[in-house]
């Protein structure tokens, strides 16, 4: 790799300073960077910070600087031009990226000398209540996608279906849906499992259901989540809204339905040989 594009939160200025730092590090090694513009744009009604489109044909891999939250948003933005990710963390937990940020130079030699391994990611999309004109712009998470319960509703029913076969009805204050990479998010924190991040899978977790055997069920990446929006009380409607990484994609109400699956774009993260995921889950999430 020689060609490279930066995506940042340029609102913080450490990270406009790293940037700046990149650029002239990968010229010194003779290689080309370039700063993306990253202000939010909507297509579709689905928001943006980075425009593909505007990222020239050439460059082989992004650097993305920020957090989880800059990481996810940049898979998303990316999907559909099957760009590595490499991720630089300027944020706190930072789980999802390649590298700290004080270890940028040695990392980028590493890069430069071919000494990177490309992890391919599974990401989710909704595709029948919240399917844009342009499927392009359609519905994508690369963590998890929720339906979360909105207003005075206590409780909302939802169900299940698993390849049009019934799988379970919840009755709680709403379901995430994960990917692998996912999983260690909400999910975990719902009591889901963990799922290494190559395992082709989805697994569904209520969010404080009203049961004491309601448990996660986890899926082959292959088969249609569809979910059905239901009724808890005759006297009102269930009210709910969706959301994909963090994203408030639009509101529900009893009767509507979704239709959750794995899509054929998926996000590639570059990633360096020595530290292992499950030595990365030890030191982010023990908190040791």
């Amino acid at each position: 790799m020689n060609r490279f594009c930066i995506i940042t939160n340029s609102g913080k200025d450490a990270n406009d300073k790293m940037a700046e730092h990149i650029v002239s590090y990968l010229q010194q090694k003779g290689c080309e960077c370039l700063i993306l513009e990253n202000k939010r744009w909507q297509a579709g009604g689905i928001s943006h910070f980075t425009n593909a489109a505007q990222i020239p044909q050439e460059v082989e891999c992004a650097i993305v600087l920020g957090g989880d939250g800059t990481m996810i948003q940049a898979a998303v933005d990316l999907v559909h031009r099957d760009l590595p990710i490499f991720g630089v963390n300027t944020g706190t937990l930072g789980f999802l990226a390649t590298v700290e940020q004080n270890r940028i130079d040695d990392s980028l030699d590493r890069l430069l000398g071919g000494e990177y391994i490309v992890e391919s990611r599974m990401m989710l999309k909704e595709g029948k209540m919240f399917l844009g004109e342009d499927s392009r712009s359609s519905c994508y998470a690369l963590n998890d996608m929720v339906i979360s319960k909105r207003g005075d509703c206590r409780l909302i029913t939802l169900k299940v279906y698993v390849n049009d076969e019934l799988a379970d009805i919840y009755r709680a204050d709403g379901l995430i849906i994960a990917t692998p990479t996912g999983s260690t998010g909400y999910n975990l924190s719902a009591g889901g499992p963990v799922m290494a991040p190559n395992v082709h899978a989805m697994v569904v977790t209520p969010i404080c259901a009203h049961s004491l055997n309601k448990r996660s069920l986890v899926l082959d990446g292959r088969d249609k989540i569809s979910l059905e929006i239901g009724q808890t009380k005759e006297f009102c409607e269930d009210l709910a809204m969706l959301i994909a990484d963090g994203r408030v994609v639009g509101e529900l109400h009893t009767g509507d339905e979704l239709v959750i699956q794995v899509p054929r774009g998926d996000t590639k993260v570059v990633k360096l040989p020595g530290v292992g995921f499950y030595e990365r889950m030890r030191e982010k999430l023990n908190g040791d």
